[in-house]
């Protein structure tokens, strides 16, 4: 369970509602490729500015792979150099087909769901992987409908090397001064 108490809050909501304006004004989609809405607010709300642009790849020490853009690891190596229009197009893509895809399949109900936990269980796939993300306690608990308890159990994903990392208790639960933490969005569209 979560280290921090969560809440709802007013930049949380402000994200969720700028995400469904966007979706909105371009139809009921985002961009011709209709982007479901939940995709739109995990990467503008949680991913871009948890994961960072970097446009030259560089060693991941967590990981212990190559990544570039905004953390994309598939085909990356020494030496590589993008873009940040090339960046956005690789990170909707891969969202859409990589994570939201297989969460559809792995959580009975998924596109139902509140677009806040669809956002935020799909930050954590992007983070730490779909396997782990359709086989969590989170997922459970959403298929089942129990989407105050989904939030808080996202929060345990915070760890690596065998260690809490106080930037994924961050990301996990209530962000920083600058980044709306998952937990934090999640539960501010369920009110």
């Amino acid at each position: 369970m979560p280290v921090n108490k969560i809440r709802s809050s007013g930049r949380a909501k402000a994200a969720i509602a700028a995400a469904l304006a966007a979706v909105m004004s371009a139809g009921g989609y985002y961009q011709v490729n209709k982007t479901p809405p939940s995709v739109v607010l995990a990467v503008d709300a949680l991913i871009i500015p948890w994961e960072g642009l970097v446009l030259k790849s560089h060693w991941d020490r967590f990981a212990k792979i190559w990544d570039i853009c905004y953390g994309e690891t598939k085909g990356i190596g020494p030496g590589m150099t993008k873009t940040k229009a090339e960046c956005q197009a690789m990170l909707m893509k891969r969202v859409v087909n990589d994570y939201y895809a297989p969460l559809t399949r792995c959580i009975a109900g998924y596109t139902k769901l509140p677009v806040s936990l669809q956002a935020s269980l799909l930050s954590g796939a992007y983070n730490f992987g779909v396997g782990a993300q359709c086989k969590s306690s989170a997922s459970r608990f959403a298929a089942a409908g129990n989407f105050h308890t989904a939030c808080l159990a996202q929060t345990a994903f915070n760890r690596a090397g065998g260690h809490t990392v106080p930037g994924l208790v961050l990301r996990r639960e209530m962000g920083d001064a600058q980044r709306i933490g998952e937990a934090e969005l999640c539960v501010s569209g369920l009110n």
